[in-house]
């Protein structure tokens, strides 16, 4: 059974930085996608981040490119989003999420983690 569990948020000023981390188990190989995604108050899910497991390549979305670094420890089977500059705009429930590299849609969440970004 896979299982997500993400740690690490919390309340940060305009302009600094936080760091999350998500816990994966139950997870075979290595032909998986790790991904970060958001959802704001009122709005729909938003994807922010994605790493390869096997290769460690990312893709962002345009947005926090730039100010947030995804990574992945093989070792731990830990992902991170680390987020530097963070503006009002960031304050959103995070997601960790998995899926398969041969399949499009995310199987696998997290409980969310709340990042709350005061002006």
């Amino acid at each position: 059974q896979v299982q997500l569990v993400e740690s690490g948020g919390g309340l940060v000023q305009t302009g600094g930085s936080l760091g999350l981390s998500c816990a994966a188990s139950g997870l075979t190989g290595s032909y998986y996608v790790m991904a970060w995604f958001r959802q704001a108050p009122g709005k729909g899910r938003e994807f922010v981040a994605a790493v390869w497991w096997s290769s460690g390549s990312t893709n962002y979305e345009d947005s926090v490119k730039g100010r947030f670094t995804i990574s992945r420890d093989n070792a731990k089977n830990t992902v991170y989003l680390q987020m530097n500059s963070l503006k009002p705009e960031d304050t959103a429930v995070y997601y960790c999420a998995a899926r398969s590299v041969w399949q499009q849609q995310y199987d696998f969440w997290g409980q969310g983690t709340q990042v709350t970004v005061s002006s």
